[in-house]
């Protein structure tokens, strides 16, 4: 199984228009690939907290045509990173805190979500992902945001996906509902800020050594907001070893998986069967 992940840099002055026809063009680039990975919030910026408003699009929105077209040109599954997703029915009013949701357990409209897109080799949206973990503490995304609650794992014809996005990573029990869940290959675009990269480096290893599984962690390059980006987009085996790692540029990381090698490493070092504490695991969505 062959993974691209396309570390896209963002730089401020670029329009959200115009990063995705480059971001489109870089993915029908990979025809030859099976999976394609892009970056946390790349239409964006990840920290560009003043543009989320309007920059805040539907799922089916123009990042999803875009990148739907070039999936279908390359053939490819494509996690499309993520996007401000703004539930239908335009601006939120204000008796919506970010973290209500309605009566019915549909979002509340107008509502912005950190959404991540994966997309089927035909160009369909096959899966969506709202952040469970919003960062900031008591600003930035945690006040603009609403917070996904549900798990994602989405089968492939080799491997079977679990979503996560950035600061997902420091939250070691997610993982584990999403091994439950049967995910073998972790995969997490992320917009990580430069002074914090040792950690990012170190949580990804981390993530595939305590669930033995592979993990797939695309960074952006570039500048957001004035924060500067980490880059080191990075592969993980089961057993903890980095297969390829990124720069602090855009590029390109393409790596060869053997999604064998998941199975293998759980039943020659069975880890996972020694647990002795449960978890209760939310909604899984496959």
């Amino acid at each position: 199984m062959r993974a691209s992940l396309i570390q896209i840099a963002v730089d401020p002055y670029e329009s959200a228009d115009s990063r995705r026809r480059r971001a489109a063009a870089m993915v029908r680039a990979q025809r030859g690939a099976d999976l394609v990975v892009l970056p946390e919030l790349w239409p964006v910026g990840a920290f560009a907290y003043e543009s989320f408003a309007d920059e805040a699009e539907a799922a089916d929105g123009p990042t999803f045509r875009g990148m739907s077209e070039a999936a279908r040109y390359a053939g490819v599954w494509l996690h499309a990173g993520s996007i401000v997703e703004r539930a239908e029915g335009g601006h939120a009013s204000e008796e919506h805190a970010p973290d209500e949701h309605a009566s019915d357990g549909h979002a509340p409209d107008g509502i912005l979500y950190n959404t991540s897109l994966v997309l089927s080799p035909a160009g369909e949206l096959v899966r969506t992902y709202r952040k469970i973990h919003r960062f900031g503490f008591d600003k930035g995304e945690a006040t603009l945001m609403g917070a996904g609650d549900e798990l994602v794992t989405v089968r492939l014809p080799e491997t079977t996906l679990g979503l996560a996005t950035c600061y997902d990573l420091r939250f070691p029990e997610l993982f584990r509902g999403l091994v439950d869940a049967g995910a073998e290959t972790l995969v997490v675009p992320a917009g990580w800020p430069a002074r914090r990269r040792a950690h990012w480096t170190l949580l990804a290893r981390a993530r595939a050594v305590e669930n033995q599984a592979y993990v797939l962690a695309c960074a952006s390059a570039g500048t957001h907001a004035g924060v500067e980006q980490s880059g080191h987009s990075i592969v993980v085996d089961p057993w903890g070893e980095v297969l390829a790692e990124a720069g602090t540029d855009e590029e390109v990381l393409t790596v060869d998986l053997d999604p064998a090698s998941v199975a293998t490493t759980r039943e020659r070092f069975p880890a996972l069967k020694d647990r002795r504490l449960g978890l209760e695991t939310p909604t899984v969505i496959r």
